[in-house]
Protein backbone atom coordinates (compact mmCIF):
# COMPACT_ATOMS: atom_id res chain seq x y z
CA UNK A 1 0.00 0.00 0.00
CA UNK A 2 3.12 2.21 0.55
CA UNK A 3 4.22 1.70 -3.31
CA UNK A 4 0.77 2.56 -4.03
CA UNK A 5 0.13 5.77 -2.06
CA UNK A 6 3.63 6.69 -3.24
CA UNK A 7 1.85 6.34 -7.03
CA UNK A 8 3.17 2.87 -8.33
CA UNK A 9 0.85 2.00 -11.15
CA UNK A 10 2.14 -1.33 -11.56
CA UNK A 11 1.33 -2.48 -7.96
CA UNK A 12 -2.10 -0.71 -7.76
CA UNK A 13 -3.02 -2.25 -11.05
CA UNK A 14 -1.83 -5.95 -9.42
CA UNK A 15 -3.90 -5.02 -6.23
CA UNK A 16 -6.78 -4.26 -8.84
CA UNK A 17 -6.60 -7.77 -10.43
CA UNK A 18 -6.48 -9.73 -7.11
CA UNK A 19 -9.11 -7.76 -5.75
CA UNK A 20 -11.51 -6.57 -8.32
CA UNK A 21 -13.65 -10.11 -8.93
CA UNK A 22 -14.44 -10.67 -5.34
CA UNK A 23 -15.53 -7.12 -5.17
CA UNK A 24 -17.77 -6.43 -8.28
CA UNK A 25 -19.39 -9.89 -7.13
CA UNK A 26 -20.17 -8.37 -3.65
CA UNK A 27 -21.66 -5.37 -5.56
CA UNK A 28 -23.69 -7.52 -7.51
CA UNK A 29 -25.19 -9.52 -5.22
CA UNK A 30 -26.25 -6.03 -2.88
CA UNK A 31 -27.39 -4.21 -5.93
CA UNK A 32 -28.52 -6.59 -7.95
CA UNK A 33 -27.68 -5.30 -11.37
CA UNK A 34 -24.43 -5.31 -13.13
CA UNK A 35 -24.08 -1.56 -14.36
CA UNK A 36 -24.86 -0.53 -10.61
CA UNK A 37 -22.26 -3.15 -9.60
CA UNK A 38 -19.52 -2.18 -11.83
CA UNK A 39 -20.01 1.43 -10.73
CA UNK A 40 -19.85 0.38 -7.23
CA UNK A 41 -16.06 -1.33 -8.25
CA UNK A 42 -14.69 1.14 -10.49
CA UNK A 43 -15.36 3.50 -7.48
CA UNK A 44 -13.41 1.47 -4.54
CA UNK A 45 -10.70 0.67 -6.29
CA UNK A 46 -10.62 5.03 -7.65
CA UNK A 47 -10.71 4.98 -3.71
CA UNK A 48 -7.66 2.94 -2.98
CA UNK A 49 -5.27 4.81 -5.81
CA UNK A 50 -6.53 8.08 -3.84
CA UNK A 51 -6.91 7.06 -0.43
CA UNK A 52 -4.23 3.75 0.11
CA UNK A 53 -2.45 6.34 2.71
CA UNK A 54 -5.24 5.72 5.04
CA UNK A 55 -5.24 1.70 5.40
CA UNK A 56 -3.84 0.70 8.37
CA UNK A 57 -2.13 -2.59 8.23
CA UNK A 58 -2.10 -3.20 11.83
CA UNK A 59 -5.95 -3.29 11.85
CA UNK A 60 -7.70 -4.71 8.68
CA UNK A 61 -6.03 -6.68 5.70
CA UNK A 62 -6.39 -4.79 2.20
CA UNK A 63 -9.31 -7.28 1.23
CA UNK A 64 -11.90 -5.99 4.49
CA UNK A 65 -10.30 -2.60 3.93
CA UNK A 66 -12.09 -2.94 0.19
CA UNK A 67 -14.88 -4.58 0.92
CA UNK A 68 -15.34 -2.09 3.62
CA UNK A 69 -15.85 0.76 1.00
CA UNK A 70 -17.73 -1.07 -0.99
CA UNK A 71 -19.77 -1.92 1.37
CA UNK A 72 -20.40 1.64 2.37
CA UNK A 73 -20.79 2.72 -1.33
CA UNK A 74 -23.92 0.14 -1.78
CA UNK A 75 -25.35 1.42 1.16
CA UNK A 76 -25.16 4.89 0.17
CA UNK A 77 -26.20 3.53 -3.76
CA UNK A 78 -29.33 1.63 -1.97
CA UNK A 79 -30.94 4.58 0.02
CA UNK A 80 -30.10 7.40 -2.15
CA UNK A 81 -32.09 5.61 -5.32
CA UNK A 82 -34.08 2.47 -4.30
CA UNK A 83 -36.00 2.50 -7.11
CA UNK A 84 -33.17 1.70 -9.56
CA UNK A 85 -32.86 -1.45 -8.01
CA UNK A 86 -33.58 -4.57 -10.14
CA UNK A 87 -32.79 -8.18 -10.07
CA UNK A 88 -30.88 -9.92 -12.72
CA UNK A 89 -29.83 -13.54 -13.31
CA UNK A 90 -25.99 -13.86 -12.37
CA UNK A 91 -23.63 -14.60 -15.93
CA UNK A 92 -22.00 -17.49 -14.06
CA UNK A 93 -22.39 -20.81 -15.42
CA UNK A 94 -21.99 -24.31 -13.78
CA UNK A 95 -18.27 -25.91 -14.09
CA UNK A 96 -19.78 -28.86 -16.41
CA UNK A 97 -22.19 -28.70 -19.13
CA UNK A 98 -25.68 -29.41 -18.14
CA UNK A 99 -28.72 -30.40 -20.35
CA UNK A 100 -31.11 -27.39 -21.15
CA UNK A 101 -33.43 -28.43 -18.62
CA UNK A 102 -30.65 -28.97 -15.57
CA UNK A 103 -29.70 -25.30 -16.76
CA UNK A 104 -33.03 -24.18 -16.50
CA UNK A 105 -33.58 -25.12 -13.06
CA UNK A 106 -29.76 -23.86 -12.07
CA UNK A 107 -30.96 -20.72 -13.52
CA UNK A 108 -34.49 -20.69 -11.44
CA UNK A 109 -32.29 -21.51 -8.61
CA UNK A 110 -29.87 -18.49 -8.87
CA UNK A 111 -32.93 -16.14 -9.58
CA UNK A 112 -35.19 -17.03 -6.45
CA UNK A 113 -31.59 -16.62 -4.42
CA UNK A 114 -31.13 -13.52 -6.13
CA UNK A 115 -34.68 -12.12 -5.12
CA UNK A 116 -34.80 -13.17 -1.72
CA UNK A 117 -31.05 -11.88 -1.04
CA UNK A 118 -32.55 -8.29 -2.60
CA UNK A 119 -35.58 -8.33 -0.09
CA UNK A 120 -33.42 -8.58 2.75
CA UNK A 121 -32.71 -5.31 4.63
CA UNK A 122 -29.81 -3.91 3.77
CA UNK A 123 -27.50 -4.84 6.97
CA UNK A 124 -28.75 -8.12 6.71
CA UNK A 125 -27.74 -8.83 3.10
CA UNK A 126 -24.63 -7.62 3.64
CA UNK A 127 -23.91 -10.02 6.32
CA UNK A 128 -25.08 -12.80 4.42
CA UNK A 129 -22.90 -11.74 1.04
CA UNK A 130 -19.60 -11.10 2.81
CA UNK A 131 -19.57 -14.05 5.17
CA UNK A 132 -21.27 -16.85 2.76
CA UNK A 133 -20.17 -15.24 -0.76
CA UNK A 134 -17.21 -13.53 -0.39
CA UNK A 135 -15.60 -15.98 2.31
CA UNK A 136 -14.89 -13.31 5.06
CA UNK A 137 -14.55 -14.32 8.79
CA UNK A 138 -17.23 -13.06 11.09
CA UNK A 139 -14.32 -10.59 12.82
CA UNK A 140 -13.60 -9.21 9.12
CA UNK A 141 -17.15 -9.06 8.72
CA UNK A 142 -17.78 -7.12 12.39
CA UNK A 143 -15.04 -4.87 10.92
CA UNK A 144 -16.42 -3.84 7.64
CA UNK A 145 -19.62 -3.11 8.91
CA UNK A 146 -18.50 -1.38 12.16
CA UNK A 147 -20.44 -4.20 14.89
CA UNK A 148 -19.21 -6.02 17.16
CA UNK A 149 -18.71 -10.06 16.70
CA UNK A 150 -21.88 -10.56 19.44
CA UNK A 151 -24.00 -8.07 17.14
CA UNK A 152 -23.10 -9.32 13.91
CA UNK A 153 -23.87 -13.01 14.93
CA UNK A 154 -27.68 -12.20 16.39
CA UNK A 155 -27.37 -10.06 12.63
CA UNK A 156 -26.38 -13.36 10.76
CA UNK A 157 -28.92 -15.86 12.54
CA UNK A 158 -31.92 -13.02 11.60
CA UNK A 159 -30.83 -13.05 7.98
CA UNK A 160 -30.58 -17.01 7.64
CA UNK A 161 -33.83 -17.50 9.31
CA UNK A 162 -35.28 -14.62 6.57
CA UNK A 163 -33.70 -16.20 3.75
CA UNK A 164 -34.66 -19.21 4.38
CA UNK A 165 -38.25 -17.88 4.69
CA UNK A 166 -38.39 -15.99 1.82
CA UNK A 167 -36.85 -19.04 -0.27
CA UNK A 168 -39.34 -21.43 0.85
CA UNK A 169 -42.32 -18.84 0.24
CA UNK A 170 -41.14 -18.22 -3.05
CA UNK A 171 -43.16 -20.72 -4.28
CA UNK A 172 -45.98 -19.46 -3.09
CA UNK A 173 -46.30 -15.43 -4.07
CA UNK A 174 -49.26 -14.63 -1.42
CA UNK A 175 -47.30 -15.55 1.27
CA UNK A 176 -43.67 -14.08 -0.28
CA UNK A 177 -45.68 -10.59 -0.46
CA UNK A 178 -46.79 -10.68 3.38
CA UNK A 179 -43.02 -11.83 4.47
CA UNK A 180 -41.90 -8.83 2.10
CA UNK A 181 -44.60 -6.26 3.69
CA UNK A 182 -43.63 -8.00 7.16
CA UNK A 183 -39.96 -7.18 6.50
CA UNK A 184 -40.83 -3.69 5.24
CA UNK A 185 -42.71 -2.80 8.69
CA UNK A 186 -40.16 -4.33 10.75
CA UNK A 187 -37.53 -2.17 9.22
CA UNK A 188 -39.76 1.69 9.27
CA UNK A 189 -40.63 0.68 12.75
CA UNK A 190 -36.87 0.60 13.24
CA UNK A 191 -36.26 -3.22 15.09
CA UNK A 192 -33.21 -4.48 15.89
CA UNK A 193 -31.44 -6.27 18.45
CA UNK A 194 -29.04 -4.37 20.74
CA UNK A 195 -25.92 -3.02 19.58
CA UNK A 196 -27.06 -3.25 16.23
CA UNK A 197 -29.07 -2.39 13.37
CA UNK A 198 -31.19 -4.99 10.39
Amino acid sequence: MTAIADGNQRVYADAVRQHSRAIGFYAFRMLGNKDSAEDIAQETFLRLWTHADKWQSDKASMSTWLHRIAHNLCIDSMRKDRSSQTVELEDEIPDQRHDIEQQQEWDERQQRLQSALMALPERQRSAIVLTHYQGLGNQAVASIMDLSVDALESLLSRSRRALRTMLAELQDPERYKQTLSHLSNDKQAGHAGPGEQT
